[in-house]
């Protein structure tokens, strides 16, 4: 029965990418010439696409603290591909920084271009100050950009240490940085949210998206700070952050456990 349930939500998120998918290229061809006008098509699109899935998926979405407004660069830790869609319900005219093999990913990759998601190649030196002034760019233009600076995600039980490089583009330029902390919940039966929801380690997609499907009821979580940071030194700041994070950070816990 549970199985029959996941092959039916994951059913229905094919329609729901289609036709927003199509809606928003048909609308961002319309409006190329209107930048402002194309920029609202495009976020009330991400916005309602993302909200869309978590609905079909089950996974509810609560947010506390000081919700962050473009323009602004946000780090916060990172568990799961989830991650993206919960931010991007809440947060408006915003990008995300990923790294360059998901560009790749079939279906997804695509959408994420479509979004303009920036994507950094972390292996290559040399791509950091590409990455550090399109960060620049975006927040300059107006946009809320969206950074995991521990590299990858993680099960939930701890932050990892935070990646300075990228957070150049706010010690240099002299922007604020807002921080959050995410977490996710699950209730009996159902699996623990720390394999069930956060994406981590060597776990393959296809199979972990069918277990995100078979949830009963997943539970988003997003502490956001009060303040920002500003530093003028990206390993102090990073540091910072880092303290940050933790400071309002919730682990993730086994299914039924009080957040």
């Amino acid at each position: 029965m549970r199985s029959l349930r996941a092959l039916g939500r994951l059913a229905l998120l094919l329609p729901l990418f289609l036709g927003f998918y199509f809606s928003w290229m048909l609308g961002s061809g319309i409006l190329l010439p209107f930048g402002r006008a194309r920029r609202r098509w495009r976020n009330w699109h991400f916005q309602h696409w993302t909200g869309g899935i978590l609905r079909i998926l089950r996974i509810r979405v609560q947010a506390f603290g000081s919700i962050p407004r473009p323009p602004f660069l946000l780090v916060t830790n990172h568990l799961s591909y989830v991650d993206v869609l919960v931010l991007a319900s809440l947060l408006p005219n915003t990008v995300f920084i990923a790294k360059s093999e998901v560009a790749k990913w079939p279906v997804i990759g695509h959408l994420c271009r479509g979004m303009g998601t920036l994507f950094v190649d972390r292996g290559i030196r040399r791509d950091v100050p590409r990455m550090v002034a399109a960060m620049k760019a975006r927040v300059t233009e107006g946009w809320g950009v969206v950074l995991f600076p521990e590299g990858t995600s993680t099960s939930g039980g701890s932050v990892g240490p935070f990646k300075p490089s990228l957070l150049e583009a706010s010690a240099a330029s002299g922007f604020p940085v807002h921080y959050a902390a995410l977490n996710y919940r699950t209730t009996p039966p159902d699996e623990a949210a720390a394999t069930a929801i956060c994406w981590w380690g060597e776990m393959d997609f296809s199979p972990h998206l069918f277990k995100l499907a078979h949830l009963s009821q997943g539970e988003a979580r997003v502490d956001f700070a009060s303040e920002p940071v500003l530093l003028a030194d990206r390993k102090l700041l990073a540091g910072a952050l880092h303290r940050g994070v933790l400071s309002i950070f919730r682990p993730t816990h086994p299914p039924g456990e009080a957040v």
